[in-house]
């Protein structure tokens, strides 16, 4: 019988200097940066499950029902007896469709950066599937290197990353992190992955700029951490919110948008901010099917199933560690644009 490795220390949580260096060197950039993993404090975590239920945030929403109109197929392809890796885990509201149809899981290690909701949310799942091995990893998972012990030997390990998170690295570093996993997974595992699609901006835009403004609010409060936790000085009511979708680079862009001339004092270093100059938090791009599978297939992945929804707004893509994986090995994949399934061998 499973049994709950809860009781297995957590990571230390990312000291504050960590913080503090990458505040201080993207500052000190052109154009102005802030790292959006320091997003996920206890009051940004909290927001961003409110951004989840916004009506024009539709991400989370079609990527829930096409896990649900599609448990049963997902389920056959992952097959018994794994270990279900889950990066950047969260509340974990989807992985129970995982979790409630797999069979016989070896375990589930669930990573966020936000310590808190990490033990909430596995404490809850540890109710629920009492006699599963829960081992919850408190980390960067960008620098995941290797996994927790757990009781059982699992036959093959399946990275879970859905929320379409992937679009927040660039191509390169999205290759380079992709690649990772599939090293984590090793031989005969797979990645289950969510991705946003390109789209119109009339569809983008409003969901990353709602109406009742608690993007704005998670986004502004990226400097409300800095002031607590770095004694920075950012005069939070001079910014704005601003996140718009640069079409000819796949992205949208969240920003921070100074309102006046200012300086910000952090640990005695200066930084001048020009009245409409811009702090970027965050890119998320979109992509085609076509074009996220060759990405995967530059990362060491072959792209064996997709599901969308019949707007074909998100995907979910079912990848496999491919069997001689290379910088660029294995099979390319020969697409047509955004193909309803398509299966690379």
């Amino acid at each position: 019988m499973k049994t709950s490795c809860l009781s297995v220390p957590v990571a230390e949580p990312m000291p504050s200097a960590g913080f503090l260096s990458e505040v201080i060197h993207g500052l000190s950039q052109a154009p102005k940066s802030l790292p959006c993993k320091y997003f996920y404090d206890e009051e940004g975590s909290r927001l961003f499950n409110e951004i989840c239920e916004l009506e024009e945030y539709y991400p989370t929403r079609i990527e829930d029902q096409i896990l649900r109109d599609n448990i049963f197929e997902i389920a056959g392809l992952i097959g018994n007896g794994c270990r279900l890796v889950e990066f950047g885990s969260g509340t974990s509201a989807k992985t129970r469709h995982l979790l409630t149809y797999l069979s016989e899981l070896s375990s589930y290690v669930p990573i966020d950066i936000s310590g808190v909701q990490l033990r909430e949310s596995a404490g809850q799942l540890a109710r629920e599937f009492p006699h599963l091995e829960i081992c919850p990893l408190e980390a960067d998972y960008c620098g995941i290197s290797g996994l927790p012990g757990t009781n059982r030997d699992p036959g093959k390990t399946i990275a879970f990353f859905p929320g379409s998170t992937i679009g927040n690295f660039e191509p390169d570093e999205a290759v380079g992190f992709l690649r990772n996993i599939a090293s984590i997974c090793g031989t005969g595992g797979s990645l289950l992955i969510g991705v946003d699609r390109k789209k119109d901006r009339r569809i983008l835009e409003p969901a990353y700029n709602d109406r009742n403004g608690i993007t704005a609010r998670f986004n502004l409060n990226i400097l409300a951490r800095a002031n607590r936790e770095l004694g920075a000085d950012f005069d939070i009511k001079s910014f704005r919110h601003h996140a718009p979708y640069i079409e000819a680079l796949g992205r949208i862009e969240m920003r921070l948008v100074s309102t006046c001339p200012q300086t910000v004092h952090v640990d005695s270093r200066d930084f001048n901010i020009e009245e409409g100059e811009c702090i970027t938090t965050e890119y998320s791009y979109k992509y085609t099917l076509a074009g996220f599978a060759m990405l995967a297939w530059k990362a060491g992945f072959e792209l064996v199933k997709s599901w969308q929804d019949d707007n074909n707004l998100f995907s979910v893509l079912f990848l496999r560690v491919l069997r001689r994986p290379t910088r660029y090995g294995g099979t390319l994949p020969d697409l047509r644009e955004d193909p309803v399934s398509v299966r690379v061998w």
